[in-house]
């Protein structure tokens, strides 16, 4: 007896709300309180949060990443871009992103899960060529952050990867086959093409990568787009468009974000005074600095500075 189309449809929910469930009760069994757990597996971490932030937290992500809701919802903030996932969605960013994260919905009884896994440009090459034995199609539209459905495969290895974290013979032996498979799994996903392009050397993500990783280092330092565009051997009009199409926002306004974000990381863990940070970060006006990050931050550096250490 064939079994039907809506009956596929609810055997795959009930599958998904399976494996959604236990990776839920993994990640609250390696989280013994809200907050950002690094793992035993490297590259992977887990958040655990029971309630809304009062505020927003900006990150500076120094990697690609690929974050997956489990459980409650998160809102992300690239740029002008907002989006928001949970229940088993996955949000993927090709490229290091100065990002804005924000808990809408989290609760003591139902808190906000989720898995990240940073993602290894040179892992990625080695597998491409398995997923794209052809090469890679063109014409895909580039985006600073993509949001999927995750499938019942991929979070049975997800499962499967956080299982090993009781035994620590079995993250030395297992995990690295393990991370392959979900590399691979979303190399076949809607958004495997752009992952991908992470690890070919002349794709135009590539060389933006490149931009953003001498961003991260030198974010001091004044430098020109047409210098920055001819460290990726690229034209200035090529770099602009690709830059913006990849990141949501220009060369000029991500140095800007990590400058700002570095200092605030300086005021909390140095307690430098806000003009001392300024200068350190590249900034030569005070109060240029000051209305750039009130404009980033919701408040100037003093009263932000304190608020975020009230929350501590």
């Amino acid at each position: 007896m064939e079994t039907s189309f809506d009956e596929v449809i609810k055997i795959e929910s009930r599958m998904l709300d399976k494996e959604t469930t236990a990776l839920a009760e993994l990640i609250m069994k390696h989280t013994v309180q809200d907050g950002t757990y690094h793992t035993a597996i490297p590259n992977v971490y887990l958040n655990r949060y029971s309630h809304h932030h009062a505020g927003h937290e900006v990150l500076a992500m120094h990697a690609p990443f690929v974050g997956i809701a489990v459980s409650g919802e998160k809102e992300v903030t690239i740029g002008d871009a907002t989006c928001r996932y949970g229940g088993s969605k996955i949000f993927v960013s090709p490229v290091a992103l100065p990002v804005i994260l924000h808990t809408t919905h989290a609760t003591m009884d139902q808190p906000f899960l989720g898995i990240g896994l940073i993602l290894d440009p040179q892992k990625i090459s080695a597998l491409v060529l398995n997923v794209f034995p052809r090469g890679l199609p063109h014409g895909q539209p580039r985006y600073q952050g993509y949001l999927v459905d995750a499938d019942v495969s991929l979070l049975q290895a997800l499962t499967r990867l956080l299982q090993c974290l009781s035994d620590p013979e079995e993250v030395k032996l297992f995990t690295p086959l393990i991370m392959e498979e979900i590399l691979l799994r979303l190399l076949r996903s809607p958004v495997g093409v752009l992952i991908a392009e992470m690890g070919i050397v002349d794709s135009t993500v590539s060389r933006v990568t490149q931009a953003i990783a001498w961003l991260q280092e030198n974010y001091a330092q004044k430098i020109t787009i047409s210098a920055l565009a001819g460290l990726v051997h690229m034209s200035v009009s090529s770099f602009c468009e690709h830059f913006k199409a990849v990141t949501s926002m220009s060369a000029i306004q991500y140095q800007k974000a990590i400058r700002l974000q570095k200092a605030r990381s300086l005021m909390l863990t140095k307690q430098l005074e806000a003009s001392e940070a300024c200068r350190m970060v590249g900034y030569v006006s005070d109060s240029q600095f000051s209305r750039d990050y009130s404009r980033l931050f919701g408040n100037p550096p003093i009263r932000d500075i304190a608020r975020v250490l009230q929350q501590k």
